[in-house]
């Protein structure tokens, strides 16, 4: 089992930036690639930005040249460094562990204000 704890989200002003940070814990090995996804009000759940274990990025054209997902292997840890954020921006954040299940985190709601 993978644990995911999601956090640095808030309200942030538009123009503005946050950093997402997700904690994995458990199982974590032989973990495939990690990712956020977001869901905004009255939009379906969409890919934001995954990375693999080899360190290869994808991202979202929305968000693509603005947002930039790293990882800290040796913390465990993921980031979603977001820049120039927008009021579409706004929605919850989840952190993804894919393995043989996918593994999801609570959540982190990231509030841009125009």
């Amino acid at each position: 089992q993978v644990h995911l704890v999601e956090s640095g989200g808030g309200l942030v002003q538009a123009g503005g930036s946050l950093r997402l940070s997700c904690a994995a814990s458990g199982s974590i090995f032989s973990v495939i690639a990690m990712g956020w996804y977001r869901q905004a009000p009255g939009k379906q759940r969409e890919l934001v930005a995954t990375i693999t274990s080899g360190g290869s990025t994808n991202y979202a054209d929305s968000v693509k040249g603005r947002f930039t997902i790293s990882r800290d292997n040796a913390k465990n840890t993921v980031y979603l460094q977001m820049n120039s954020l927008k009021p579409e921006d706004t929605a919850v954040y989840y952190c993804n562990a894919q393995k043989i299940y996918d593994y999801w985190g609570q959540g982190t709601q990231v509030t841009v204000s125009s």
